[in-house]
């Protein structure tokens, strides 16, 4: 039985489950709003949500997508009891996720936050061009028009209080120096880029495409930014095998069997940018004509 762990209406999602019908492959898909017990039957572990119910020791491979397992804990009054037996519970949930993520798997509960400043430190230290970076809590020594500004964490986007509104963070180029100082920021040197690269990494494997996103204002600093009346043109790429070779080590070294990464080519020069363990991945599937949802589901 294959365990999927993931968002409710997540789309790469739906298109791999589509394939694991159509080769006959039994699964169970977790949404992200499911909280399930901890029960025993038999001396076997089984876990139960409204609904779910199956034994872990059915599980045969996980694909850790998004979301996370969540366990319902038992409250005591006396407080004593209740913190000795909050930790009881917490080793036990920590059993189960280690005791599935040491099945054959597609990515980890364990590995989905992973530090950006901790990947551009080891992708230097590989050999990866990387443009240069710095924390700062004013403005400086930053140069104006030289220098974008991006988020620290791997989420761009925001959602308020209201949750009718969403913000996303965009990459932004520096334009005037502030004031005042602000929070601790990250930014970066502003590389004139000839197109852009995402890549899929899966068990060693690389598709990639390039993204001709600087010929349009919209997407010029950051392609996320879609100019859905007339998109960016995508084609597939191949990058370099010594560039690839690079990712294979990055990727082992973050405990990553799966993910996205983003490369800017300028000139000679491929600039890395970043890794996205759950990166979107169904465009470059869809425009390169790769099927990668295909490849996930038939290496569950």
């Amino acid at each position: 039985m294959i365990l999927i762990v993931s968002n409710n209406n997540e789309m790469t999602t739906d298109e791999v489950i589509s394939w694991l019908i159509m080769l006959n492959k039994k699964f169970i898909r977790v949404h992200e709003d499911e909280i399930f017990m901890i029960k025993t039957s038999e001396k076997r572990i089984y876990i139960e949500s409204e609904r779910n119910c199956f034994f872990i020791d059915e599980i045969c491979s996980v694909w850790y997508r998004r979301g996370g397992l969540k366990f319902h804990r038992n409250q005591y009054e006396d407080k004593g009891i209740n913190h000795f037996m909050n930790e009881t519970q917490h080793w036990l949930e920590d059993y189960i996720r280690n005791y599935l993520e040491n099945k054959k798997h597609i990515n980890k509960e364990s590995t989905f936050h992973i530090n950006k400043l901790i990947v551009l430190d080891k992708a230097k230290e590989l050999g990866f061009d990387v443009p240069d970076y710095f924390l700062a809590e004013n403005t400086d020594n930053v140069d104006v028009n030289k220098t974008i500004v991006k988020t620290i964490t791997g989420n761009g986007s925001i959602d308020f209080e209201d949750k009718k509104t969403r913000g996303v963070l965009y990459t932004n180029i520096i334009t005037d120096k502030e004031n005042e100082d602000f929070f601790i920021t990250f930014f970066q040197e502003k590389i004139e880029k000839d197109y852009e690269i995402r890549s899929f990494f899966l068990n060693g494997k690389i598709w990639s495409m390039a993204i001709f996103s600087q010929n349009d204002e919209k997407t010029k600093i950051d392609y996320r930014n879609y100019n859905h009346e007339k998109p960016n043109r995508n084609v597939r790429y191949n990058l370099p095998v010594e560039i690839e070779t690079k990712i294979i080590q990055l990727m082992n070294f973050l405990d990553l069997n799966c993910g996205s990464l983003d490369f800017m080519k300028s000139s000679e020069k491929f600039y890395f940018l970043e890794v996205n363990p759950v990166g979107q991945l169904g465009a470059l599937s869809t425009l390169c004509n790769y099927g990668l949802d295909k490849e996930i589901a038939c290496a569950l």
